[in-house]
């Protein structure tokens, strides 16, 4: 099985910002936690970067810690 390059790196992202909601929320599962590399298919570094951006965001409250649920 060969390994995809990172997209990341295909579009020389540096760095990635914190406060794109958006973009983080592509990184996380249903239940807001963060996928693994595998499933993102970042390289090493791209991952740490959007780990470390997505626990900033949560910081401030701009993302969840976990998902909501319904108590009907």
């Amino acid at each position: 099985m060969k390994k995809t390059a990172c997209h990341l790196c295909q579009k020389e992202i540096k760095h990635i910002d914190h406060t794109d909601v958006s973009f983080l929320s592509g990184f996380l599962t249903s239940q807001n936690e963060i996928k693994k590399q595998g499933k993102t298919g970042l390289c090493a570094q791209h991952q740490r970067k959007v780990a470390r951006a997505i626990k900033r965001a949560r910081t401030l409250g701009l993302l969840p810690y976990i998902a909501g649920h319904n108590q009907d």
